[in-house]
């Protein structure tokens, strides 16, 4: 099969991978929009979540056979295995998706309820998208989908590069010594994952955008591998790391111009004040059979056919409008102050708070950095040939707080009062 991509051009489909796509697991994905309420602030930004996650599954063949076409597998059917497993990882890493993206996650069931065998033990909490996607992957028919077309593939090691802290209980990835885990789990999910390289370019292109305007090429032409402890781990080559700076600073400010735009976060607020609602009716169900159905139209008819305040405020586009916007890198109670004085004259507000960094290395741990750092290396330079990505740039140091865009909102027909309030 070949599918035509506006982002990437003609994709040819594996009939194996066809398969797993013709499931009903991977088509509900045409039902769930990538950008969620986005395409109120960008009507171009209605694509969904199949194509991205076709094209993240495209970009991860690609980037693995430019680490490794030059790589000495003794075997073949090594690098074929770990090759599939890479490509439906990147395919399926979405499938847990609720409907209009995040906010859904709020009225999700615990843990506990999924009953995933993967996740024996573990502590209860609230259960999340990606949860979702490991119950598919491990414990449904999507599951003896996989493993009826890929032949020498369990489903769980594909769920094991999806979710880096499942057990690894098998030597699946480990090739003449060496774990390939490590390495394949990061083109899955890190700083230059395949995830992160289409969504940037996609969205940026059906939002009208010009962040994703990236040497994609430059960046997968230069990637490698580095060993440490018999362990690979994904390196860049040196010549290509200020396309990489160039690479991090477009994703962050596609957070803050298109992901963080004020009529999507609007409309994720009051989606949030809904679900949270004594009165919702709506909640995510236990049962994976039952959650298939729950798509971004079956929200929407639900939302319609609500008495709720809130409800009616997304089913009818009436939603509330920006009184005030502020950017900034420090904690501050000017927002919330005039929330009070707009407050105490009887006006009904929403408060947000937006926030980004620009890399996950600021959130993790120098353990975490351990396990799963990427390197740089360079190829003239013999004294220190291979460091790690963060020492390499100074563009984590540059980028090192947490931008802010904090906003208050009044329902429409009390804007020009509340404004008269604030120059009161």
């Amino acid at each position: 099969m070949e599918i035509r991509d506006p982002v990437h051009g003609n994709i040819d489909i594996d009939p194996r991978q066809e398969q797993v796509m013709q499931h009903p697991v991977y088509q509900r994905l045409r039902q769930i929009k990538q950008l969620g309420f986005g395409e109120f602030s960008f009507p171009g930004a209605t694509h969904n979540r199949y194509m991205h996650s076709l094209g993240a599954s495209f970009l991860s063949a690609k980037i693995f056979d430019s680490i490794f076409n030059t790589y000495p597998f003794a075997n073949d059917a090594d690098r074929l295995r770990l090759r599939d497993a890479t490509i439906l990882a990147a395919l399926l890493h979405d499938i847990g998706h609720g409907p209009l993206s995040h906010t859904t996650e709020e009225v999700m069931p615990q843990l506990r309820d999924l009953a995933i065998p993967a996740y024996k033990d573990r502590p209860d909490r609230q259960a999340n998208h990606e949860d979702y996607t490991i119950k598919f992957i491990t414990d449904s028919d999507l599951k003896n989908c996989i493993e009826k077309n890929y032949k020498n593939l369990p489903a769980i090691e594909v769920a094991k590069l999806i979710d880096k802290t499942i057990e690894n209980n098998s030597n699946y990835f480990i090739v003449d010594g060496l774990d390939f885990r490590p390495l394949l789990s990061q083109l899955i999910s890190s700083e230059l994952d395949a995830d992160r390289m289409d969504y940037l370019q996609r969205d940026s292109y059906f939002s009208g955008t010009n962040y994703g305007a990236i040497d994609m090429e430059w960046i997968i032409n230069n990637l490698s591998y580095h060993i440490v402890d018999d362990r690979l781990h994904l390196a860049l080559g040196r010549r290509a790391l200020y396309t990489f700076d160039n690479f991090l600073i477009s994703r962050h400010h596609m957070y803050l111009q298109v992901y963080f735009h004020h009529k999507s976060i609007i409309y994720d607020e009051i989606l949030n004040r809904y679900l949270t609602d004594p009165e919702c009716a709506f909640a995510l169900p236990a049962d994976i059979d039952e959650y298939l159905l729950y798509t971004d139209y079956l929200l929407y008819e639900h939302l319609r056919t609500s008495k709720n305040y809130w409800a009616n405020l997304i089913a009818k586009r009436q939603p509330y409008k920006v009184l005030f916007e502020l950017h900034s890198m420090a904690d501050s109670n000017r927002v919330t102050d005039m929330q009070k004085q707009v407050e105490d004259a009887g006006i009904s507000t929403i408060y947000s708070n937006s926030k980004t960094r620009l890399s996950k290395y600021h959130a993790t741990s120098p353990k975490e950095h351990k396990i799963h750092s990427i390197y740089v290396i360079d190829e003239y330079d013999k004294k220190s040939p291979v460091i790690e990505l963060r020492e390499a740039t100074e563009i984590f140091k540059m980028y090192e707080g947490i931008r802010r865009i904090e906003r208050l909102y009044v329902p429409p027909e009390n804007l020009l009062e509340a404004r008269k309030v604030l120059s009161d």
